[in-house]
C-alpha cells in the first residue's frame, strides 16, 4: 500500500510499500491491510503506527484529521499538523498533549467569538427596537 499523509503546508509522508496501518476514530482502533475496502473516517488528536515492508513501526502523531483508504492500495491522511516519529511516548505525551492543549485554546477562542458576535446582533436589535411610550 502506499501511505500519504499531508498538511496544509506540506506533504509529512509519503510511504511505498507499507504492510499495514493503525488508527483511531470515534469508534475506536482499526487496522487497515493491502485489499482494504474503501473507506472515510475523521481522527481525533491520536498516534497513527504503520509497518513498512521490513515489518518495522512507524508512528505519526496527528492533531486530527480525515483519513482515507481508496482501491484498497492507497491510504492518506489530511491532518492540520502531523510529527512523524519513532519514539512512541513523546509522541504520546509531548506532541499529543501539545495538540490537545492548542486544539482546546482553539475552541475556547472560537466560542469567545461567537460570544462576541451574538452579544453585538443582541445590541443591535436592541437598538433598533422601538421605544415604549412613543418617540423621545
Amino acid at each position: 500500500m502506499k501511505l500519504v499523509i499531508a498538511t496544509p503546508l506540506a506533504i509529512v509522508l509519503e510511504a511505498e510499500e507499507v504492510r499495514s496501518v493503525r488508527a483511531r476514530d470515534e469508534t475506536g482502533s482499526f487496522g487497515i491491510l493491502p485489499g482494504h475496502a474503501d473507506f472515510l473516517t475523521v481522527l481525533p488528536v491520536s498516534v497513527l503506527a504503520w509497518r513498512d515492508a521490513a515489518g518495522d513501526e512507524h508512528y505519526v502523531a496527528l492533531r486530527g484529521g480525515v483519513f482515507e483508504v481508496q482501491g484498497g492500495q492507497n491510504v492518506s491522511v489530511a491532518s492540520p499538523e502531523a510529527i512523524c516519529g519513532d519514539d512512541l511516548p513523546r509522541l504520546e505525551n509531548d506532541v499529543l498533549e501539545a495538540y490537545q492543549r492548542r486544539q482546546d485554546e482553539e475552541r475556547a477562542a472560537h466560542s469567545d467569538t461567537e460570544r462576541m458576535g451574538l452579544s453585538a446582533v443582541k445590541h443591535i436589535f436592541e437598538h433598533l427596537r422601538p421605544r415604549q411610550g412613543g418617540l423621545t
